[in-house]
């Protein structure tokens, strides 16, 4: 167990969101909260090696079932989390998809339920920052 938590703890994750509307700075400042939040809470991840990217799409340019969002008066975002396999557990990520898209809909509003997470468990061998991978982190702890 001391060695999962090491992995967990030490090693990154990398976050992508991209959600339907133009730039707005409470909404980016209330995700990125959510996502630091749940992310050291449920995945125990430090939150100084967390990196968000947050991407606005206009509704018109976001198509669900062959309609606009605009024209469904609805919102939706994607989000993507890259994570060390084998650093969470299958409760542990369903928990965390739970929670965000709570978070994601509080946030939005008016919520299509097309809307989706994604986490990528990355072989530790193929997946790194500042030039050294998670399994190179590993072996050099």
């Amino acid at each position: 167990m001391a060695v999962l938590n090491f992995i967990r703890e030490k090693y990154m994750p990398i976050l992508t969101v991209k959600v339907s509307g133009d730039p707005h700075t409470e909404k980016t400042k209330q995700m990125s909260e959510l996502l630091i939040d749940c992310t050291t809470r449920i995945l125990k991840k430090k939150p100084e090696l967390i990196s968000i990217v947050i991407d606005y799409i206009h509704p018109d340019n976001w198509i669900i079932a062959g309609k606009t969002l605009t024209e469904q008066g609805k919102n939706s975002f994607y989000f993507d989390i890259k994570i060390t396999d084998e650093t969470n557990t299958k409760d542990e990520k369903v928990q965390y998809i739970k929670e965000t898209f709570a978070g994601f809909n509080r946030i939005l509003n008016n919520l299509h339920e097309e809307s989706y997470i994604h986490i990528h468990d990355v072989k530790a061998a193929a997946y790194g920052y500042g030039g050294h991978t998670q399994e190179y982190r590993y072996h050099n702890k």
